[in-house]
């Protein structure tokens, strides 16, 4: 019974995350104190459309920018790849990190990346 419960619990509850936008800056390597590596970089998404209108002299798009980490090697090899611009489709889970800072406690939600998948390459400007 229990084991039942959970697994309807399972298929309520869901953490997928798919994102598909451009590489702002290119992703940076890093080894933990423990050895592990992971690789960051940060995705800039539009945000759906406004379902009012913008203010008067207003921007109609706005933008959001998404931290992501990869720290399986195939998904850190593909990432590194990417250039500034590139368009890029990232599939994974939402994870919050907390960590201990000069002002005390912080945190920082990003997308733990399982697939990344460049779309298309950056438009170099000629």
């Amino acid at each position: 019974m229990a084991a039942r419960l959970a697994e309807q619990l399972h298929q309520q509850t869901c953490n997928e995350v798919a994102l598909v936008g451009r590489v702002s800056a290119p992703a940076e390597e890093r080894t933990l104190p423990s050895g592990d590596v992971l690789v960051t970089w940060r995705v800039v998404v539009d945000r759906p459309p406004l379902r009012r209108a913008a203010p008067e002299g207003g921007r109609a798009v706005t933008v959001d920018t998404i931290d992501c980490v990869a720290w399986a090697a195939g998904v850190r090899r593909t990432a590194g790849g990417f250039a500034t611009g590139d368009v890029v489709r990232v599939e994974g889970a939402l994870r919050r990190r907390f960590w201990r800072g000069g002002g005390g406690p912080e945190s920082r939600c990003e997308v733990e990346v399982l697939v990344a998948k460049r779309v298309a390459r950056a438009q170099s400007s000629r």
